[in-house]
């Protein structure tokens, strides 16, 4: 599978606040689904990764994250 979210094993999305995404199909015969690859980084430079079904439930577990560091940041 070639992808344009890496290179070398590194994530191409670089620029703070900007998201990648693309989506694949693992398994194979009646087993196969489709899942989307997600990268998000954050305003700091983190870099937030993450493999759903949907594009919605990547977004949403990267709003979760964002809000869990935004607490833990404010609790410092």
């Amino acid at each position: 599978m070639t992808t344009r979210m890496t290179i070398n094993g590194v994530s191409t999305c670089q620029t703070a606040g900007t998201e990648k995404y693309e989506s694949f199909q693992s398994g194979f015969g009646r087993r196969k689904r489709i899942l989307v690859q997600y990268d998000y980084r954050s305003e700091d430079g983190e870099l937030f990764s993450c493999v759903k079904p949907t594009l919605d439930e990547c977004r949403t577990a990267r709003d979760k994250w964002l809000n869990k560091k935004q607490g833990k940041e404010e609790r410092q």
